[in-house]
């Protein structure tokens, strides 16, 4: 019996996708199988390899965004990466906005706020 659930994001910056990754110290691989309950495992575009027992596969949608799809099962992934990956989107939403604001010329400022959200500050140069 599969555990696996797909989540549609907004996810179309891979370059934004594995400098979150990064900063969580995941690996984000190409074309690879994720792992999943007992032997359960599904085909990603993209693999996040997590350092617990499951990982997050990424699949391209027709939208040209990408899918996220693992298995929740046991708290593990939400243990990584958040509660509905809270924490890969927002540091990937982080991630988006500097490079977007670089690509402009703008400086960007990252601050990290107690309740666990972060505030950027873009400005000119």
């Amino acid at each position: 019996m599969s555990h696996f659930a797909t989540v549609e994001t907004r996810i179309r910056d891979i370059g934004a996708l594995r400098a979150a990754c990064t900063e969580l110290g995941l690996v984000l691989a190409d074309n690879a199988v994720a792992r999943g309950y007992g032997s359960n495992t599904v085909k990603g575009d993209l693999v996040i390899r997590l350092k617990g027992p499951y990982d997050i596969a990424l699949n391209r949608q027709d939208d040209g965004n990408y899918g996220l799809t693992t298995d929740w099962w046991g708290g593990h992934v939400e243990t990584e990466v958040g509660k509905d990956y809270g924490r890969l989107l927002q540091l990937y939403a982080v991630h988006k906005a500097q490079i977007e604001a670089r690509k402009k010329g703008l400086t960007c400022r990252r601050q990290s706020l107690g309740d666990g959200s972060v505030k950027l500050v873009i400005g000119g140069l």
